[in-house]
């Protein structure tokens, strides 16, 4: 598996090209992310849902989603 590509802008600027929000294709066809883990979430997922061994739940900023073609919904 490897990165094909960055699926976002990169118009926000990265403090020395790390810390940075991103959305990137893979090789398989899945989607890889960067961005905040988010644990204190974790408590509060919906019923059914949960962080297995070796995942992170993680938070995207919704402009990196946006300009990655894609609109998260409000909820």
């Amino acid at each position: 598996m490897r990165i094909v590509r960055r699926l976002d802008t990169t118009d926000q600027r990265c403090i020395h090209d790390s810390n940075c929000p991103a959305v990137f294709a893979l090789t398989t066809g899945d989607v890889a992310f960067i961005g905040a883990e988010a644990p204190e979430l974790e408590a509060r997922l919906p019923e059914g849902s949960g962080v297995g061994s070796g995942e992170h739940l993680v938070v995207v900023p919704r402009h990196v989603l946006i300009s990655a073609g894609w609109t998260p919904p409000y909820p």
